[in-house]
């Protein structure tokens, strides 16, 4: 079955037919061109495909799109503002937390997810939110310092 999908995505309102089975990441890359999000696992156990849904992090891979009726999304898409990266992009740049890149903008987001709630988590409380993003490069030292650092700059007033 197919339905009409409205939902505020990365600010917009959007309206899209959808089939009911369609999930929320194949909607994202393949029907609105939205490639930031990435396919992963395609199981929900890594990460890569996270976007936030009504400002809370979520896996994309495990959640229909026909679900999110109403919903605000968004994806890493919508975090630059005019080309100016937002303070945990910043973070991950500057502190280099991204390493091959593949995982960054899962991890980007769920940060992000993080922040909008808890503008200073601790050491601990970033781990948490982290923890269900794997990045298989390295350790998780430089995200951890990206995530510190974004939330240095929220902070001094540095969000777009």
């Amino acid at each position: 079955m197919v339905r009409i999908l409205n939902i505020t995505l990365n600010g917009r309102p959007r309206a899209d037919a959808v089939g009911d089975n369609v999930l929320l990441l194949d909607y994202l890359r393949e029907q609105v061109a939205l490639t930031g999000t990435k396919t992963g696992c395609d199981g929900g156990e890594c990460g890569a495909c996270t976007v936030l849904i009504d400002d809370r992090p979520v896996f994309s891979c495990l959640r229909l799109a026909a679900t999110c009726e109403g919903t605000k999304i968004d994806t890493i898409e919508a975090l630059a503002d005019g080309g100016r990266l937002s303070a945990i992009q910043r973070g991950f740049h500057e502190k280099l937390g991204a390493q091959c890149g593949y995982c960054t903008p899962g991890l980007i987001m769920a940060s992000e997810g993080l922040l909008r709630h808890n503008a200073a988590p601790s050491e601990a409380e970033i781990r948490e939110a982290l923890g269900s993003n794997i990045c298989r490069c390295t350790g998780y030292v430089k995200i951890i310092e990206a995530v510190q650092y974004a939330a240095g700059l929220i902070a001094d007033g540095d969000r777009p």
